[in-house]
């Protein structure tokens, strides 16, 4: 999608199947903390969002008793073959919003394509710089370099439901871009818009603090980015995840 200018729960553990409880863990902030930084560390999960409140529609089907899982183990990989179809389209400098355990940011740098990943996350943000890409530990609300000069924005792996408000979302990157800048964005697999509560947890029922969150498919996404002013300029689907 291309910018037509610029614009401005702390809970008890639940038992694991073998009966034993693990030791309750105070919660943590969203994305920041154990465990979502504990799985960015071994690059592994099991890692899930938890469904809090849900949207009264039906849940999309990925969603397995109001379990979401966390795709760690490929963030936190080499891009692969959906991934490079999303690096093929990008043009410097780049911006990756949720940057993650940073593959997409080391890929840009790797091909000597100027890109910042910017993250929440301190282990997201030191793995990105560790795998020889440049990232910001901020918002992607927050003042970020070069606001209005970026040529690419990013908003991979779900990054559309950050802060639940896909419009406000939207509206902040159209104003990081230059103008005739592009976001290359995924939706989700499925034709959903879901408004959502949710909390990280791992296996053992670690969780951080509740936080608000959306999902949307190929065509809630093209709504709520008519709404904050882009227009659509190409459409992919790679592996089963879409593009826009």
């Amino acid at each position: 999608m291309r910018g037509a200018g610029r614009q401005a729960l702390a809970a008890r553990t639940p038992p694991r199947p073998d009966g034993r409880r693990v030791p309750a863990a105070e919660p943590a902030d969203p994305w920041t903390d154990h465990p979502y930084a504990q799985a960015l560390r071994t690059g592994t999960g099991p890692l899930h969002l938890r469904r809090l409140a849900p949207h009264p529609s039906p849940p999309a089907p990925d969603w397995q008793d109001d379990l979401l899982p966390l795709d760690v183990e490929r963030w936190c990989a080499a891009p692969d073959a959906a991934d490079t179809s999303v690096l093929r389209r990008c043009t410097g400098p780049v911006l990756d919003a949720g940057c993650g355990p940073g593959r997409m940011v080391a890929a840009l740098a790797a091909q000597g394509l100027p890109a910042l990943g910017v993250d929440v996350s301190p282990a997201a943000v030191a793995r990105t710089r560790r795998l020889g890409g440049r990232a910001v530990r901020r918002s992607v609300f927050d003042r970020l370099p070069a606001e209005g000069h970026w040529r690419t924005v990013l908003l991979m792996d779900g990054n559309i439901g950050i802060g639940g408000d896909p419009v406000a979302l939207l509206t902040r990157l159209h104003a990081l871009l230059a103008p005739g800048g592009r976001l290359l964005a995924e939706a989700a697999p499925y034709d959903v818009d879901e408004r959502l509560t949710v909390r990280i947890e791992d296996a053992d029922g670690r969780h951080g603090h509740p936080f608000r969150w959306a999902r949307l498919g190929a065509p809630a996404l093209l709504c709520v980015a008519d709404a904050a002013g882009w227009r659509p300029a190409q459409r992919w689907t790679h592996g089963g995840r879409p593009f826009l």
